[in-house]
This record gives structure tokens, C-alpha cells and sequence, in this order.
């Protein structure tokens, strides 16, 4: 594809979003990550994906949704790196798995269980689904900045939302069940999405991706009797996605150096 087309599902073209793009799911949550922007422009609408651009630290960057799921996430980074993009940020939900993640915590992934279908289109199973280090130093310490709890580790994405929370109604019970228990040994903190897909496509096309999640619940604390609130603000991991922005900004200026 030419890179100056206007894409075919995001309907943007070269000049429409900046190098530095975040990636929430709900395309509802753009205008509320775009507030964060100096002088934000909705710039287009179709289907699910809902891109915003304006500036921080008077360099441009963009938001766009994704929808659910990493066949409509894989969709959004290919056509935004066709025009323009090289690094992204998801700034999602996520539920937690290991018990000491809590409700409205961060969980800011450094890999993800390839459990979907995505990225097998991209690469073989043996390859691992893992975030870019700048970007995930960026947001570690945009995390520790915060204030708030977080947590840096392995996620799981599965394409099945109901697989996660209804596995004894499906006919493949028994592997859904088994994997999550391997899932529970192996310490990994949470179950989401689209960051096993996303970091695959990134891996490919040789672009610079991250994810930080905003904790809503823990089924497994749940299933264990320990106290929690259902946690649906996502303000918090939001705010981590928007200063990790800004460090690799400056980062990425003062690695260049004077012109």
C-alpha cells in the first residue's frame, strides 16, 4: 500500500497523525485522552476507530481506538504506521489474575501470552509477543510518577472474553481451564486483548509499541473471598499513557541532539 493513500479503514491519510499515537479500545475514550492534547481536532470517524490529533511538548501526536480484540487492533497499527506512526502506546482495562493485583491498579505489560488468533498470522508461536523497552521504561516510570500501585509483567490475551470468565460452558473447557491454571503458576499478572497482536505487528514492521492497563477486577481474588471494588476510571492509566508520551518526547530529542 502507498504510504500517502488514505487508509482503508481509518480513513486517514499521510499528514493526519502524528509519529506518536495512543491506542485505547473503546472509541469512546478518545475524546477523553485527547483533552490531554494542546489543541486537539477530531479528525475522523469510521467504524470503530475514532483518531484525534493535536500536540504535547509542541510535537504532533494522535489517539485512535481500536475496538476489541487484535484483529481490529492490528488493523489500526498497520494503517497508522503506513502513514506516519512508530510509536504507540495501548492504554486499555484489563482483569487481573495474580492475586495482588487489585482493582484500579496499573498493570503495565512487558510480554503477552499469544492465546489469540492474530498474531499467528505474523509470526510462528515460538516467537515472543514482547514490549518495546523504551517504550515500557517510559512507562514504568510514568507509573512510578503516578503515585499509584502498579505492576510490570507478563498479561495473557485471549480473542474469547466469555472464554476467560464462562470456561466450564464452553465445549473446550478443559483446555481453557488448564491454560489458566498454567497461567496462575507462571505468576502472570492479568487477561486482556490486544497487546499480544500489537507488539507482534510491531515486531514486524519495526515500530515501537507498549501497553499500559487500567485494573477493573480480579476474578481470581474474587473466587478467593478478598475484599475489592469493580473499578471502571480509567483516568489514572490514561494519565501514565499520556507522561510516558512526554518522556520519549524528550527522550527522543535529546537522542537525536541539536540539529
Amino acid at each position: 500500500m502507498i504510504a500517502s493513500e488514505r487508509q482503508f479503514h481509518i480513513n486517514c491519510e499521510t499528514g493526519d497523525v502524528g509519529r506518536y499515537c495512543l491506542l485505547p479500545g473503546d472509541p469512546g475514550r478518545c475524546e477523553k485522552i485527547a483533552r490531554y492534547f494542546d489543541n486537539p481536532v477530531h479528525v475522523m470517524t469510521n467504524r470503530e476507530y475514532v483518531t484525534y490529533t493535536g500536540t504535547l511538548l509542541g510535537e504532533k501526536v494522535s489517539v485512535t481506538s481500536t475496538g476489541i480484540g487484535g484483529p481490529s487492533a492490528s488493523i489500526a497499527m498497520e494503517e497508522l504506521a503506513n502513514i506516519g506512526a512508530d510509536t504507540f502506546i495501548r492504554v486499555g482495562t484489563c482483569g487481573g489474575i495474580k492475586l495482588d493485583v487489585t482493582s484500579g491498579d496499573i498493570v503495565i505489560a512487558t510480554g503477552a501470552v499469544r492465546m489469540e488468533g492474530t498474531s499467528r498470522e505474523y509470526a510462528p508461536i515460538e516467537f515472543p509477543a514482547v514490549a518495546d523497552f523504551q517504550v515500557l521504561t517510559a512507562l514504568v516510570d510514568a507509573a512510578k510518577a503516578s503515585g499509584r500501585r502498579w505492576h510490570a509483567g507478563v498479561v495473557q490475551c485471549k480473542d474469547s472474553f466469555y472464554g476467560q470468565h464462562s470456561p466450564e460452558r464452553m465445549p473446550v473447557s478443559y483446555e481453557l481451564q488448564s491454560k489458566w491454571e498454567a497461567w496462575k503458576r507462571l505468576g502472570v499478572l492479568a487477561s486482556e486483548m490486544e497487546s499480544a497482536a500489537l507488539f507482534t505487528v510491531a515486531a514486524h514492521r519495526g515500530v515501537r509499541c507498549g501497553s499500559a492497563f487500567h485494573v477493573i477486577w480480579n476474578q481470581e481474588r474474587n473466587a478467593a473471598g478478598l475484599d475489592q471494588l469493580r473499578d471502571e476510571d480509567t483516568e489514572s492509566a490514561i494519565r501514565v499513557g499520556i507522561e510516558a508520551v512526554k518522556l520519549l518526547i524528550q527522550r527522543d530529542r535529546a537522542e537525536k541532539g541539536p540539529c
